[in-house]
């Protein structure tokens, strides 16, 4: 069984984090939420979300994924934390996925791993910065190898699905997305 690990961030989104969260598991994804500090992650509309572990304690841990949600300031607070920057470093090293939508695929910039890729993200946000050797898309989603973007709250489905799709396959994926009765 895939793993995945979604950490939370104070001001995180909660639909983004919730729908991922959510998916994941539809698929029969292990997913594993980990909050930057112990206990209850306040998200940016004052959703409250009990995450599994603490980070520190998920670090232990290998994954097959990490995956991190937008909104702010939980991308300011996921790019600004160092545990969370060398992980990406790791786990992009290792051939793994690396995943952020909204304002989180600022943190992977962070990192330093989207160079000579696709990316996509919230308005205002990736594009403004211009970064060079990246090619902003205002696609929905951008798969470009092991990096998956997505622009924000209202592509968190379709996102959460190509991660389902990406780990599990198609077929599981379609699964997936005849229960959610999306048309």
């Amino acid at each position: 069984m895939p793993r995945v690990l979604v950490p939370l961030a104070e001001g995180c989104e909660e639909l983004e984090a919730v729908t991922i969260i959510d998916l994941l598991r539809r698929g029969g994804i292990e997913v594993i939420v980990a909050g930057l500090k112990p206990g209850i992650v306040r998200a940016s509309r004052g959703v409250q979300i009990v995450p599994d572990v603490t980070l520190d304690l998920a670090l232990q841990d290998s994954y097959d994924m990490l995956v991190l949600p937008g909104g702010m300031p939980g991308a300011a607070h996921l790019k600004d934390d160092p545990r969370i920057l060398d992980l990406i470093r790791r786990m992009a090293a290792a051939g793994k996925y690396t995943a952020a939508i909204c304002a989180a695929p600022t943190v992977l910039l962070e990192a330093g791993i989207l160079a000579g890729r696709q990316a996509t993200g919230y308005p205002g946000f990736l594009d403004t910065l211009n970064p060079p050797g990246v090619t902003v898309s205002a696609a929905p989603v951008v798969a470009d190898g092991t990096v998956i973007t997505s622009r924000g709250p209202g592509t968190a489905m379709d996102f959460a699905l190509v991660l389902v799709e990406v780990l599990q396959g198609a077929e599981v994926r379609g699964k997936v997305e005849a229960g959610l009765v999306r048309a």
